[in-house]
């Protein structure tokens, strides 16, 4: 069995991405309604984030609600923002015991009231924390932030204050939500599904991706090191020829 020890603690992902899926399919496979998965999902990431501190994780990103679930039930979306709340409560001295900094991307403002209000309140709480950075990917959509990030550069292009020949990939990533996160070096996707779903487009260019058919509830420990050994057993190349790793 694969233990943190297998790992080579020289070769880590810097920044590690989670699309958390299943919890649906977890729910319906169990004979109950699909916010049972989603409690039991919670129960995951509590696990998956502390996992990811004793590995040595920097930055991990959590893809945990996205701006197209907003079309889901009422009573699935009421349910996810109270698992939301009651979680950043409960979680709070977890983050301080492991020296973890709260960050969140996305159109928060989108959340409600009381979502909004316990996020901002364990960011800042926790802002002087300096171990791993956890981030919740909430009401986020990547066409989104490009877009958003392509409006604040033409009206900086039209004020005259960035000309439209020095905009470049620095500019660009100044702009998006993510300017203080590095570039994804893992992304991981469980449920066997394969593909983005519109998370982090222009962040996962180099990305590793990684994809497993453990439904979100299910994922452990065991199965992120599998993840993270399958990743330092790849070539990395951006680009470049193998011989010009050398």
């Amino acid at each position: 069995m694969n233990t943190i020890e297998s790992l080579d603690k020289t070769k880590l992902p810097t920044h590690l991405a989670i699309i958390m899926d299943g919890n649906g399919r977890w729910a319906k496979q169990h004979g109950k309604m699909r916010v049972f998965g989603h409690e039991n999902g919670v129960k995951t990431v509590r696990d998956t984030v502390e996992s990811c501190v004793k590995i040595g994780i920097s930055y991990l990103t959590l893809y945990t609600f996205s701006t197209e679930n907003w079309k889901r039930p009422k009573f699935e979306i009421d349910t996810l923002m109270r698992l939301l709340v009651s979680s950043l409560k409960k979680e709070l001295v977890t983050f301080m015991d492991n020296n973890i900094r709260l960050n969140t991307i996305g159109n928060i403002a989108s959340l409600p009231k009381k979502a909004n209000k316990e996020l901002l309140e364990v960011i800042e709480k926790t802002s002087k924390n300096t171990g791993m950075t956890l981030t919740l990917a909430l009401s986020y959509g990547a066409r989104e932030e490009l877009k958003i990030a392509v409006q604040e550069i033409s009206i900086k292009v039209k004020n005259n204050i960035i000309s439209a020949e020095n905009i470049d990939e620095t500019i660009i990533n100044n702009h998006l939500y993510t300017h203080d996160l590095p570039d994804v070096d893992l992304l991981i996707r469980t449920s066997g599904e394969h593909r983005i779903s519109n998370f982090l487009l222009w962040q996962i260019a180099y990305a590793e991706l990684y994809f497993t058919n453990v439904l979100w509830p299910d994922f452990n420990e065991q199965h992120l090191v599998e993840a993270i050994l399958n990743y330092q057993n790849r070539e990395r190349r951006f680009g470049k020829t193998s011989e010009q790793l050398i």
